[in-house]
């Protein structure tokens, strides 16, 4: 009998206000990085009408204008004009940083004595599908194009109405566990208030949905677009938003499971986002290696210790060859101490803004060190 079933994903355009956050706290890391290699940074940021707040903690050789990294940031997103609800020269920005936890500080540095350890306690997983060439769940991957897809038509000035903030969501049809077509598409765009609903739903489905996922389409896929009719107030003067609270955007759509530490403005010494840029690489050399068909990895920290707690591999059935043996060739192909990741993922480089926004796997793009199987030919 045929096992069918729905699964949807969502994300979100770079002017939803949460995205705001990750790329304006990442923007910061990268500053300080692009000084300091060695800088320990955590930056959290929250905006809401005319306003950002940044906070958090910096211990760097490096020195940072971050007023004008904030307004720069906003700026690349799109929000330069009052009428669209938030401007980066009008905006307040204020500030809040101190230096790291001496106590933090003392378990992650390096002496002669001990190698890096651990800025947290945390679990961390990393997954992989061949459903996709990108070797990521269908629904998210989707979803993200069709964000990206939007943002680019803004940007270009093919629909001039759009504005910054939006969001998609994709409902996949699988039988036994492969990907067979979209049954729907949800989609939300800010607009202007001089566009009429028929034509932006029209435009959107015709210059955004069908360019985008098309091979996917079929005439029984339903598509939902601006479902409240008005959409004209977006950006944080709609909603307030705030670093880390897309997180299940930023990894695999809730395909995979997520350890729930946030990524964006952590420097690479906080394993709950270094650790899981390896326990994706990982993952995906397996499945490129041909050892499964999805596989899913946990690893385990605690804070000050440079050795993982624990390491779990996970083929849901699908593995070519015994979960023990998978694993045992993961300890010995993959290093995955802190210091180890951070030099095999070269992750000490201003790279982080890029991750900020349209997930942080799946990217088809050579910064994304993680996303490599260089690997995989070790496995088989």
């Amino acid at each position: 009998m045929v096992s069918r079933y729905l699964f949807s994903s969502e994300s979100v355009t770079e002017g939803h206000p949460d995205k705001m956050c990750d790329q304006i706290s990442d923007s910061i890391l990268d500053e300080f990085l692009s000084r300091d290699a060695n800088s320990r940074v955590a930056i959290e940021s929250l905006t809401t009408t005319g306003t950002v707040f940044i906070a958090g903690e910096v211990t760097s050789k490096g020195s940072v204008d971050v007023q004008k990294v904030v307004r720069d940031t906003i700026r690349e997103i799109g929000y330069t004009r009052a009428d669209f609800g938030f401007d980066c020269n009008s905006c307040a920005v204020f500030t809040s940083i101190h230096e790291q936890s001496d106590d933090i500080s003392l378990g992650v540095t390096p002496t002669e004595i001990k190698d890096q350890g651990a800025g947290d306690q945390g679990l961390v997983f990393g997954y992989a599908s061949e459903e996709t060439p990108e070797f990521m769940p269908l629904p998210i991957i989707m979803a993200h194009k069709l964000c990206m897809k939007l943002s680019d038509v803004r940007k270009r000035k093919e629909l001039e109405w759009v504005r910054p903030d939006g969001k998609s969501q994709v409902s996949v049809v699988y039988e036994d566990f492969i990907p067979k077509r979209i049954d729907t598409v949800v989609l939300s765009t800010q607009h202007s208030p001089d566009i009429e609903l028929d034509q932006l739903r029209e435009e959107i489905i015709n210059k955004v949905i069908k360019p985008t996922c098309d091979d996917w389409l079929d005439s029984q896929t339903k598509f939902i677009i601006n479902p409240t009719g008005r959409f004209v107030s977006g950006g944080p003067s709609a909603d307030t938003g705030l670093t880390g609270r897309k997180i299940i955007i930023d990894t695999y759509g809730g395909m995979g499971r997520h350890g729930g530490g946030a990524f964006s403005g952590k420097d690479p010494s906080k394993v709950d986002r270094s650790a899981c840029y390896m326990a994706r690489y990982i993952a995906k050399n397996i499945v490129a290696a041909e050892l499964a068909r999805k596989c899913e990895v946990q690893i385990a920290y605690a804070i000050g210790m440079a050795e993982p707690v624990s390491l779990m591999v996970d083929t849901f059935g699908t593995g070519r060859m015994d979960q023990e043996q998978i694993e045992n060739k993961v300890k010995k192909n993959f290093h995955i101490r802190p210091s180890k990741i951070i030099e095999t993922l070269s992750l000490k480089r201003p790279i982080y803004k890029k991750t900020a926004a349209y997930g942080h796997f799946g990217r088809n793009d050579p910064t994304f060190s993680w996303e490599k199987t260089d690997k995989a030919h070790l496995l088989k």
